[in-house]
């Protein structure tokens, strides 16, 4: 009998990793499901997604007149910062609220259409990586207008773009199938998204907390932040923030497997 079980357990576990594989090659159609919602969003838009730059460029500079007279920051150091801050943290805040619908936004195609259920989490953050490359035009512009240049530094932007990617997909999925399951979890998990902006440094500098290291050192989100930030600003983190980056990688990843292994063949029926 137990030889059953552990054949069972196997057996989930290959359909999951192979339902995973299966998604991320299918690069070209989740590629192409992520720009039919990005276009859809912004049908007979003159300015398309672009609205969303424009928006944040906005905020970007308001925001950075406001905080950056109130903070004392200098201006050229501190508008950079926050244009990064809130285009990583639009994107992290868009894949916890987008996240729980994975699968229920999907909920006819899934049950209609066979294809690995991986894609649909890939599409959401896809969808989602392309208004974030949108929104780091500005700091790009700004970069250009103020003569920044990160150096060899900014080399460092590539793995930790992919550690942020990495980590989108598994809270999306580990989210998607919570949701799939408990309706409750997504307007918690809003919630929660507005509580970790303000304790989260986007707009104001870790240095502020100086008192409260803790609460900085204890949010994840600040490590995914500052791993695509900071070199881009020219700036070289320590190991210990990507040994901290990377730990979160491996072990989010392995509770999200571990859930997935179990809950994967539920999912359609729990729709």
């Amino acid at each position: 009998m137990s030889l059953l079980f552990d054949s069972a357990d196997r057996s989930q576990t290959a359909r999951a990793y192979e339902d995973l594989v299966k998604g991320v090659t299918s690069w070209s159609l989740w590629g192409m499901l992520g720009w039919h919602d990005i276009r859809k969003r912004y049908r007979r838009s003159v300015l398309g997604p672009f609205w969303l730059t424009l928006s944040m460029a906005v905020l970007v500079a308001s925001l950075g007149l406001i905080y950056g007279s109130l903070f004392r920051f200098e201006l050229r150091g501190y508008l950079p910062f926050l244009a990064l801050g809130l285009a990583i943290w639009g994107f992290i805040a868009a894949v916890l609220n987008e996240g729980g619908q994975s699968f229920l936004e999907f909920e006819s195609l899934i049950k209609h259409v066979r294809m690995p259920l991986s894609v649909h989490v890939l599409r959401i953050v896809w969808r989602n990586l392309i208004i974030l490359a949108h929104n780091v035009v500005i700091f790009v512009v700004l970069a250009l207008w103020l003569g920044l240049w990160p150096g060899a530094a900014g080399l460092l932007v590539l793995p930790g773009l992919v550690l942020l990617l990495v980590n989108a997909v598994w809270v999306a999925l580990l989210l998607g199938i919570a949701c799939a399951r408990f309706r409750d979890v997504q307007p918690i998990a809003a919630s929660v998204v507005q509580l970790l902006f303000f304790v989260t440094p986007v707009m104001w500098k870790p240095e502020l907390m100086a008192e409260r290291q803790w609460l900085i050192l204890l949010n994840p989100i600040h490590y995914l932040i500052e791993v695509v930030r900071a070199p881009l600003l020219g700036e070289v983190l320590p190991l210990s923030d990507w040994g901290v980056a990377a730990l979160i990688t491996v072990v989010g990843w392995s509770l999200t497997f571990a859930t997935y292994v179990r809950f994967r063949k539920r999912i359609a029926y729990w729709l």
